[in-house]
């Protein structure tokens, strides 16, 4: 464990290591072409050094509730290993290796394979869909608005969304079906984006989508708290904290700054729906897999909306906002599109990163 770092300072370290990686990205960019071997071999290293960088320093950082819900992991665990734990009834595959670890492992140790997995199989999904260009997809995601806080906070959640990004680039479907059910077994919450991944499967038209995401909004605007209540009518709310996360009760409301219709949330959105569209119908980019995740990110997205209003929105929002990193990223790495398409790359990655930067370290 890094007990030598003063708490309150993990996470600026977190983010001025990734603001070293992201300048020098963007200064690789502009002097070098995307497909030079020597500047893919030096992304490479430098994926590997930020992989390695953020398992160690976040993997092994102290137990402490300043990191949010990680102190009520930390009880969790404490129970297990003092076999006074009540009996596992959901996200099993999260709470037996929970278990398994209390058992056998120390603490320390879990919250560093947690971790490992998060961030592991983000690599292994950016390896499998770009090869050599695998940096530049690890690079966006890992630069994410949400990525510290799902590492760090949402354990749970991070790891599941991490884990069905690496299922779906499984081109065998019993092995992504079992990866599926693993997302899910270790938070519930997945079972919207596997559901918006079946249907999509099957019913690919985007402008259709697209129509219903547009939909939602004046449908959440008008109907808000039926629409919440309807969630919770049809199994949503069966856990007691996804009800708190609905419900606008003076308990939660202590913990969320801002309930309400989130219009910053919603613009926040729009940046994958714009960009979905504009490489899908004006660029005309034709990639099956492609047309796949955005079709989720829209579907997802659109719950989000309807139920926009509740507590912990951004808990919501996160099951499509995994995504976004995906979205815009993907079609650069794939085709051609710009002439100094290294230069568009680098200044994408840079503001995206800016704003996370400014939304974590700024303005936190």
């Amino acid at each position: 464990m890094i007990d030598f770092i003063p708490v309150e300072l993990f996470k600026n370290i977190f983010f001025n290591f990734q603001l070293v990686i992201v300048l020098f990205l963007f200064l690789q960019s502009q002097n070098s072409d995307l497909d030079d071997k020597r500047n893919l071999n030096q992304m490479s290293t430098v994926g590997i050094l930020l992989l390695f960088f953020i398992v160690t320093l976040v993997g092994f950082r102290p137990v402490s509730y300043a990191f949010g819900d990680m102190g009520t992991y930390s009880l969790q665990f404490d129970e297990f290993a003092n076999n006074v734990a009540e009996p596992i009834s959901t996200d099993y595959f999260f709470y037996y290796f929970m278990k398994f670890a209390a058992n056998y492992l120390n603490k320390e140790i879990f919250f560093f394979l947690c971790m490992l997995v998060y961030t592991y199989s983000l690599y292994l999904a950016s390896k499998k869909l770009f090869k050599e260009y695998w940096a530049y997809s690890f690079f966006i995601l890992v630069f994410s608005l949400s990525f510290w806080a799902y590492g760090t906070n949402g354990i749970r959640n991070g790891m599941a969304t991490s884990i069905f990004l690496l299922a779906i680039t499984r081109q065998n479907n019993l092995s992504k079906i079992l990866i599926l059910i693993i997302s899910l077994s270790i938070h519930q919450s997945m079972i919207i984006p596997v559901i918006m991944y079946v249907i999509t499967t099957y019913y690919t038209n985007t402008r259709n989508i697209f129509r219903f995401w547009l939909l939602c909004i004046p449908l959440s605007l008008l109907l808000g708290s039926i629409l919440e209540t309807f969630f919770l009518g049809i199994g949503l709310g069966e856990d007691v904290k996804l009800k708190g996360y609905l419900i606008e009760s003076e308990e939660y409301q202590e913990q969320m700054s801002a309930v309400g219709f989130r219009w910053d949330f919603l613009l926040y959105s729009i940046i994958g729906v714009f960009t979905g569209m504009y490489f899908i119908y004006k660029k005309n980019f034709k990639d099956k897999f492609y047309t796949h995740i955005f079709n989720v990110y829209l579907l997802t997205n659109a719950i989000w909306i309807l139920v926009i209003r509740a507590n912990f929105s951004n808990r919501f929002a996160y099951l499509s906002w995994f995504l976004l990193g995906l979205i815009i990223i993907y079609p650069l790495l794939k085709y051609k599109f710009f002439k100094n398409q290294h230069q568009v790359v680098g200044r994408i990655v840079i503001i995206y990163f800016m704003f996370t930067f400014l939304m974590n370290v700024i303005l936190a």
